[in-house]
């Protein structure tokens, strides 16, 4: 009886280990399934895509472009603006047309340069190209220059025309004392009176006043000499009415002509030394 408990109990013993046995066999057979093999490939991925993000995103980080600052595209702004101005260069000639119809009067070249917004001496090609194409296509008004200035006006040939539907204008008749004159300043310029009178001989006075009152001549300043007297000068209207651009561009004298005119000047003083001679003789004789 003894014997056989101990028969079945080892036999028990066996039954055991044998499960156990199955149950690890079965355990490594479920391992070796292919849904094991990708759930470990799986998860290798995982990991290794874990491990390659970080340089992954350090290669897109140097490679990316390095953002602009605002102080350098404000600059940049900046630049542009200069190079190219604010207005497209096909506008330059009918803004500075419009500028010079408005104001009708002469209106400084840095005023152009202004209105257009670019340097004098891009303002100054402007206008004189749109006074260039005035003049091609016999336009009824002419661009003219007084110095520094421009102003668009009508052209003097249309006068009769004009004066048909217009009032015509008071027109100053020059004497021809007036018109010497006004010579000397413009040749002289700036002048006073004392020194008009010493190179005419005469008072200059009125002549002078009349000048002024035409609007062809005016006041400029004062000398500083005992006294200061007063500086004439020609204007604008003066350069306008006699169709010249400055006063550099006077024409010259006629070096014959400045002879001509000492020589008539050294006679008469001679003339008047000789009576005045005589004169007093005739007095100390008395």
């Amino acid at each position: 009886m003894d014997r056989e408990w101990d028969e079945e109990t080892f036999d028990l013993e066996a039954i055991i280990e044998r499960q156990e046995e199955l149950e690890a066999a079965l355990a490594a057979e479920e391992d070796d399934t292919p849904e094991a093999g990708a759930e470990a490939a799986a998860e290798a991925d995982n990991t290794g895509s874990a491990a390659e993000a970080p340089a992954e995103a350090k290669e897109d980080a140097e490679d990316a472009p390095e953002p602009e600052t605002a102080g350098e595209d404000a600059v940049s702004g900046e630049k542009d603006t200069r190079e190219t101005g604010k207005y497209p260069e096909s506008d330059w000639e009918a803004i500075t047309e419009a500028v010079l119809f408005t104001m009708g009067k002469p209106v400084e070249l840095g005023q152009l340069a202004a209105a257009i917004d670019r340097d004098a001496d891009t303002a100054r090609k402007v206008v004189e190209e749109l006074s260039r194409r005035y003049d091609e296509e016999n336009r009824g008004m002419q661009i003219i220059r007084l110095e520094d200035s421009y102003q668009l006006c009508t052209r003097g040939r249309f006068y009769e025309n004009l004066i048909r539907v217009a009032t015509a204008p008071r027109r100053h008749v020059l004497t021809d004392v007036a018109l010497e004159t006004l010579s000397i300043i413009a040749y002289k310029q700036p002048v006073t009176r004392m020194e008009i009178e010493k190179i005419r001989g005469v008072n200059s006075d009125h002549a002078v006043s009349r000048l002024v009152e035409y609007g062809l001549v005016d006041e400029i300043g004062r000398l500083d000499a005992p006294g200061r007297p007063a500086l004439f000068a020609t204007t604008e209207e003066f350069l306008r009415r006699f169709g010249i651009g400055s006063t550099e561009n006077l024409p010259a004298l006629d070096p014959v002509r400045v002879e001509e005119i000492r020589s008539e000047v050294e006679e008469e003083l001679q003339v008047d030394l000789k009576e005045l001679e005589a004169k007093d003789g005739q007095e100390a004789g008395l």
